[in-house]
């Protein structure tokens, strides 16, 4: 069983930065692939962005540029650096580890862009 909690969140001015990290219990992370999603209130699910493996990278449209999703293999651990912070990032942040045989979810994070 895989556990994956999430932690860096809170509460940032806009044009602020925060730093999302998503630890991985278990020995599965190095060969499965990750990302993250958020969830804004009265919204859908949306696709923040993903890391191969390999450290192939893939990103939302309107997070290119200002994201940046990274891992550490030897720590277990995937991070989402978010720069340039503005309102419509304020959602709940859940981060998931997709290896061979199922998807793993974390508990999700809050972040709040506010001033």
């Amino acid at each position: 069983q895989v556990q994956l909690v999430e932690s860096g969140g809170g509460l940032v001015q806009p044009g602020g930065s925060l730093r999302l990290s998503c630890a991985a219990s278990g020995s599965i992370f190095s060969i499965s692939s990750m990302g993250w999603y958020r969830q804004a209130p009265g919204k859908e699910r949306e696709l923040v962005a993903t890391i191969s493996r390999n450290g192939d990278t893939n990103y939302a449209d309107s997070m290119k540029g200002r994201f940046t999703i990274s891992r550490d293999n030897a720590k277990n651990t995937g991070y989402l650096q978010m720069n340039s912070l503005k309102p419509e990032d304020t959602a709940v942040y859940y981060c998931y580890l997709l290896t061979p045989t199922r998807r793993y979810w974390g508990q999700g994070t809050q972040v709040t862009v506010s001033s």
